[in-house]
């Protein structure tokens, strides 16, 4: 079985109305199989979302079986109840409803689809729920093969970051059958407190690439705003109160600023450790570019935006989260 790497991290936001959830209209089929009730729950991808994320499902009462290529993540929950599983196909034999995490379109195919993957031994009428952002085209490719197998697949990335993981308030953008959709939230709202319907298969990861295209452009722009400012004069917490008051506010200076010392419990207050990686954000701004090839959308701060954090890649801050593009730039000075 080829490796299943684990989920580090992710993160970003989106403006959704205050209601719990939005529920768009989509198209429907037959799943007389579907369960209602949510009784043994499968984990895949127990890194630094789906861990927490895992827990929050344990702790809201449910029996939790879980997998992860780490060890060490699947102990954690063991000592908190969880049942630990060899494999995917392990977890499949005994879920009910299974949640995978996962860090691209290669782990998702395999964790679902390999020699040892879900597919293998899945229950009919399993809901299966695939939070991992990926290409659309990859989440309808599994949703037609579990459809074969008489279950169901609904692809739910989410939105949030890590704090809101562990906290249990994140957003699911939703692609999936309208008839499965509110069973499947009694699920999602384990782990979150917004669930947005997005429309069919692949719809829940279209948004999400989109979102955290513009994610990415704006996290560039807001690192640009205030090293200019800073160069200019300004105190950095002078100027966020000035930004965060007037029209340039955005997620990226109201939640998440990348200049340190201007907010705690962030990643650019602690060396720029947690959060969403660089190396996340350039594979879904890729993401996002070979969605607007293949839909001849033109996309020109995408691209840059891409090209940019590709380059920050080559450096130290690859490891870093992908609010450190303000401390790229001081360097980019330097030279």
């Amino acid at each position: 079985m080829a490796t299943i790497f684990r989920f580090w991290m992710g993160t970003s936001s989106i403006l959704i109305p205050r209601s719990k959830h939005v529920h768009c209209i989509c198209s429907t089929r037959n799943i007389s199989n579907v369960k209602a009730d949510l009784t043994k729950i499968g984990f895949i991808g127990l890194g630094n979302m789906g861990g927490p994320m895992a827990r929050n499902v344990l702790d809201k009462g449910h029996n939790l079986v879980v997998y992860d290529v780490h060890q060490e993540a699947m102990e954690v929950l063991k000592e908190h109840g969880a049942t630990v599983s060899q494999s995917p196909k392990d977890v499949a034999a005994q879920a009910d409803h299974i949640i995978t995490m996962l860090p691209n379109n290669a782990c998702v195919l395999e964790a679902y689809q390999g020699e040892n993957g879900i597919f293998k031994s899945v229950k009919k009428g399993t809901v299966l729920i695939d939070s991992s952002t990926v290409d659309p085209d990859v989440s309808k490719t599994v949703a037609a093969a579990a459809e074969a197998q008489g279950t169901v697949f609904l692809d739910a990335p989410v939105s949030g970051g890590v704090n809101a993981a562990r906290l249990g308030q994140l957003t699911f953008l939703v692609g999936g059958p309208t008839e499965v959709f509110p069973a499947a939230q009694k699920l999602l709202f384990t782990m979150g407190v917004r669930a947005v319907h997005c429309g069919p298969v692949g719809s829940g990861q279209a948004a999400k690439i989109c979102n955290n295209m513009l994610l990415g452009i704006s996290m560039i722009g807001t690192a640009e705003a205030f090293n200019l400012g800073i160069r200019l004069g300004l105190d950095p917490k002078v100027m966020l109160e000035t930004v965060n008051s007037s029209s340039g506010r955005c997620w990226s200076s109201e939640v998440y600023c990348p200049v340190p010392g201007t907010m705690d419990n962030v990643p650019s207050s602690n060396d720029y450790k947690g959060g969403f990686g660089t190396k996340l954000m350039v594979k879904d701004l890729g993401l996002a570019q070979e969605a607007a090839t293949r839909t001849a959308t033109p996309t020109p701060l995408g691209s840059l935006a891409h090209k940019l954090y590709r380059t920050m890649i080559n450096t130290e801050f690859a490891d870093k989260d992908f609010s450190s593009v303000y401390q790229y730039f001081l360097k980019q000075e330097r030279k």
